[in-house]
């Protein structure tokens, strides 16, 4: 169970909800909190002009709007701004946007009714997920379109995805005996300003690209076992010189999971102590950089995934709304914490990291399918008759085009404002656009290392090395084996290919000891295990 109010939420709570499928609850006093909020709100709105209470919305704020129309003005506001176009975002998605709106909720500064969390609560824990479209938001207003399709389904219209299938919201809040919302006061606006689906997207974002980076660590770590390759570039002495946090972890996690490896060796014992009399030495002394600069490519790769978590975990913790109510100051104040540049930001920067271990992935793929460059394998680890049999040859050509996709969706999203709403938005992030964009990347790099497993699985088959794997490759080439078994004759790949994939997207590999890697500590990459 994750309580919401009493706590900083992080990226581990979100997961337990999501993929873990366990319910929240309420903090009972940050409750109360919210509605202290709201009754100060009802006092010190009676007589004042305050935005979006009764006045229009952004450039129509100049506009009074009389009593009696107060409640329709926020009705008025999210049916007219339900006008997002594209695909659906997948339940997991909005179940996180969610759980970011409810937590900003719980910080008891909008001025809302305590319905409004309990309701929230209620949807994320029967898994009733309004429908919410991918096209729409520009991110500064916070996600004004996607919220509002949010917040449709919290007053009861509109549709959701409700176990697998599109349904009425009314018939499905009927079946649960869930009251729709009644909105009061501001609570229109304050449902649909903030940045809680571009943060709660980048919390899956995060969440599978941190299970991506262990799945590129354990195929790196897979690959130097099969050219046997010297074990001193992932030597602490070697890259403990260098003062990057990322490189020095991830150097500690592929020694340790290395460890017991009778594959790797060691270049003192065949180079140093033995005497060399070849003139040209037949084993590489030197591996391609996709084998021996692994802590460096994917060192930064470990560090911009921390510097995302901890920016998705300060904006999922902060107060989203304009304006802001403080009842401490007993005041209210306008500005723009809907704002999604942080957001948008650590997106970009994500979606950078990822595609780096796409190209990664092709790379060491390549390595494995050209004879001529490993000196190892058959070409394209055909374990069949050359030349009338492919092996993995046909399947490069979709992990090569989905990583130069991946490289195209890497410009960012953060520069590319474009002013509008009367040019009252003049400068917005494009936060949301930027989430989604990752989340693409992030699917294609997962279809770009199944390609690299399949291949992986054909050369320890035709080297007949399992024996000599480390105690943790060898269990996951196990099952990796019984999901794309060796071949020979040629068969049709996107089933076999698709198969990986989903592997590797659901096992979650528990490589990073601490769920948040910013809190890893350094020499503490020992116990890897899976789950």
């Amino acid at each position: 169970m994750v309580k919401v109010g009493d706590r900083r939420l992080v990226l581990r709570d979100f997961e337990k909800v999501l993929f873990d499928k366990e319910e929240i609850t309420l903090d009972k006093n940050a409750l109360q909190e919210v509605e202290n909020c709201h009754q100060f709100l009802k006092e010190f709105a009676s007589d004042k002009v305050i935005y979006g209470i009764n006045t229009g919305f952004g450039p129509m704020a100049q506009y009074k709007i009389d009593d009696d129309k107060r409640i329709q003005l926020q009705y008025n506001l999210i049916r007219s701004h339900c006008s997002g176009m594209g695909e659906a975002f997948e339940g997991t998605y909005i179940q996180a946007a969610m759980l970011c709106q409810l937590n900003t909720m719980m910080l008891a500064h909008s001025g809302i009714d305590k319905q409004v969390p309990e309701l929230i609560s209620q949807l994320i824990n029967h898994k009733i997920c309004p429908i919410v479209f991918e096209h729409g938001g520009v991110g500064a207003s916070g996600d004004l379109v996607q919220l509002a399709h949010l917040a449709l389904g919290y007053i009861g219209e509109g549709d959701v995805l409700y176990k697998g299938q599109v349904q009425p919201c009314a018939k499905v809040m009927e079946e649960h005996n869930i009251k729709p919302l009644e909105i009061q006061m501001r609570e229109g606006l304050s449902l649909m300003n903030g940045t809680s689906v571009m943060t709660g997207v980048g919390f899956v974002n995060a969440s599978l690209a941190k299970n991506l980076l262990g799945w590129s660590i354990t195929a790196s770590a897979m690959l130097n076992e099969i050219v046997c390759a010297y074990d001193d570039h992932l030597s602490k002495e070697l890259n403990y010189a260098k003062q990057h946090k990322g490189q020095r972890v991830i150097a500690d996690i592929l020694r340790s999971i290395l460890g017991d490896s009778q594959l790797t060796e060691n270049r003192q014992e065949h180079l140093y102590n033995t005497e060399v009399k070849e003139t040209v030495i037949k084993k590489k002394v030197q591996e391609y950089y996709s084998l021996r600069c692994l802590p460096q490519i994917l060192g930064p790769i470990y560090d911009a995934l921390s510097q995302t978590i901890n920016t998705l975990e300060n904006e999922a913790n902060s107060v989203n709304d304009n304006p802001i109510i403080d009842v401490a100051t007993q005041n209210v104040y306008h500005g723009g914490n809907f704002h999604g540049d942080y957001v948008s930001l650590s997106m970009d920067h994500l979606r950078l990291a990822v595609t780096k271990m796409s190209m990664l992935a092709e790379r060491q793929l390549n390595f494995l399918l050209n004879h001529k460059i490993n000196d190892i394998l058959p070409p394209f680890v055909n374990l069949g008759e050359l030349g009338f049999n492919f092996g993995v040859q046909g399947a490069q050509f979709t992990a090569t085009s989905t990583t130069a996709e991946n490289q195209m969706l890497s410009n960012s999203m953060y520069v590319h404002s474009i002013p509008n709403n009367n040019d009252n938005q003049d400068v917005v992030s494009m936060g949301t656009n930027s989430s989604s964009a990752t989340r693409r990347v992030i699917e294609n790099a997962y279809q770009v290392i199944a390609i690299e497993f399949v291949a992986i699985v054909q050369a320890i088959e035709y080297l007949q090395i399992e024996d000599k794997l480390s105690s943790f490759t060898k269990e996951l080439y196990q099952e990796l084996k019984t999901i794309t078994p060796p071949f020979v004759e040629d068969t049709t790949m996107y089933q076999r290919n698709t198969a990986v994939k989903e592997y590797l997207q659901n096992k979650r590999l528990a490589i990073f000891e601490q769920p948040n890697l910013s809190n890893i500590s350094l020499n503490n990459a020992n116990g890897i295990k899976t789950h």
